[in-house]
């Protein structure tokens, strides 16, 4: 019985599993009673301060008017038995009210008249003016002002005690009865309250790999809609990284297979004809080919993750010097290719100057590979880089279709469809745009790429 009692309030048994539920309604009904306790001390505290004022000011007040009656009484008495001895007790009740307990008592401790309920001895208390306590009584003393006398009114402590504990009583029953009600609104409550976070935890388990949607619950408080924020991007941070994972295998199993296939057929027909000359330099260019391939792939996986870009000052002259040197390297290009930076001070953006630096190469190398002619790297105000050549260009059809993969614009081309792809995912990670137009404002033809960063 007690058992099911606990389980009812939410208190359940050591070695099941403990529900948040059965925490937060433990929680609540140990402080909500605690609570409730101190504020009961500190109501008994008050009564029993207001009890006995009340007592007190009633025996101040009882002592002031029966004083003088006391002492007429004594001296009728003594005028009508003159030879009795005190004390003497008083014949009829002084006060109107209950019976009260009093004494009049001399100088010398003498008790010289009393009420029927008074003890025959003085009250073992000072004689003095003023309350003091005598188990079990608490009196007050008043001195005459004009004879030697002292008027004592006792009251029963026990009255003030039973007072108390009616008073504590009265309080702490109640609490004990709504308690468990207490207990039992509380459980109902949390597990209302919490149930939307069931129904998180529900949405958060039926995500996998399959299903990465944004985790969508209506009436969400607070707390848990951030909660349900952060897991939603979260999940759409491990579904970009998914969707990279997938686009370079499936780059790579487009994009590797034609030169696999060609080195090795070329190695093949290099063993059955005794490595020849032709045979082995044929393979060497498709390997050659294969890993410039290989190498594209890497930089579209790492651009599309985006996980490795930083934010830093660049100086875009700096960038397109360093990357025009590196092709300027080869005799070939030397002579084509020209850099034109601006004559103020240079350019500064923020972002990533090893992902920059791959897209400007990207669109310098296919400028050399499809243009004719000179290839023009500039850097221009306010915050801009781009690769012009003179070749024929483009049409409007075959400019929109630029940046998609595996796209290639004729069969004497050797383009792999991924250099402008890869130019473009870098500039859309980097916040910036990427402008294509063919032909280059004020020529007859050509090309020109342009990558409009933000000033830093």
């Amino acid at each position: 019985m007690k058992l099911g009692l606990m389980q009812q309030v939410g208190f359940e048994p050591l070695g099941r599993r403990d529900s948040l539920a059965g925490r937060l309604t433990r929680t609540l009904i140990v402080w909500v009673g605690g609570v409730w306790l101190l504020c009961v001390l500190g109501v008994v505290w008050y009564v029993d301060r207001e009890i006995n004022h009340n007592f007190d000011s009633e025996l101040i007040e009882v002592s002031h008017r029966m004083f003088d009656m006391a002492v007429h009484e004594l001296d009728k008495l003594q005028s009508e038995n003159p030879d009795a001895r005190p004390p003497l007790i008083a014949p009829r009740q002084l006060y109107p009210t209950d019976a009260v307990i009093y004494q009049v008592v001399s100088l010398h401790e003498q008790v010289m008249l009393r009420s029927a309920e008074a003890p025959i001895s003085a009250f073992d208390v000072p004689l003095a003016p003023g309350f003091a306590n005598a188990e079990p009584w608490r009196i007050y003393t008043v001195r005459h002002p004009t004879r030697e006398l002292f008027f004592q009114v006792a009251d029963p402590l026990d009255e003030r005690r039973t007072a108390l504990n009616r008073t504590l009583f009265g309080l702490i029953i109640p609490l004990g009865a709504v308690l468990p009600l207490l207990a039992l609104v509380l459980r109902n409550v949390a597990r209302n309250e919490l149930r939307v976070l069931q129904q998180l935890a529900g949405e958060i388990e039926q995500r996998s790999g399959a299903d990465l949607r944004p985790i969508q619950i209506p009436g969400l408080p607070k707390e848990l809609r951030s909660v349900a924020d952060h897991v939603s991007q979260l999940l759409e941070r491990l579904s970009q990284a998914l969707d990279v994972e997938r686009a370079l295998a499936a780059n790579a199993a487009h994009e590797l297979r034609t030169p696999l296939a060609a080195a090795r057929l070329r190695l093949q027909t290099a063993l059955d004809h005794d490595l020849k000359h032709d045979d082995v330099q044929a393979a060497l260019d498709a390997l050659q080919m294969l890993g410039h391939r290989t190498e594209k792939l890497l930089q579209l996986s790492r651009a599309e993750s985006g996980a490795s870009l930083t934010r830093a000052p660049i100086d875009l002259v700096q960038l397109a010097g360093t990357v025009a040197q590196e092709f300027w390297q080869d005799p070939r290009v030397n002579e084509r290719l020209s850099l034109r930076v601006p004559d103020s001070k240079a350019p500064v953006t923020l972002g990533d100057v090893d992902a920059l630096a791959i897209a400007l190469r990207n669109l310098v190398e296919n400028a050399l590979r499809y243009g004719r002619g000179r290839v023009v790297v500039e850097v221009l105000e306010p915050c801009t880089l781009a690769v012009r050549d003179f070749g024929p260009g483009v049409s409007a059809e075959q400019l929109r279709t630029l940046q998609h993969r595996h796209v290639r614009h004729g069969s004497d081309r050797a383009g792999y469809g991924l250099g402008l792809s890869i130019v473009g995912t870098i500039v859309d990670k980097l916040g910036a745009r990427l402008e294509l137009s063919s032909p280059p404002s004020g020529a007859p033809s050509g090309f020109e790429a342009r990558i409009a960063l933000r000033p830093a």
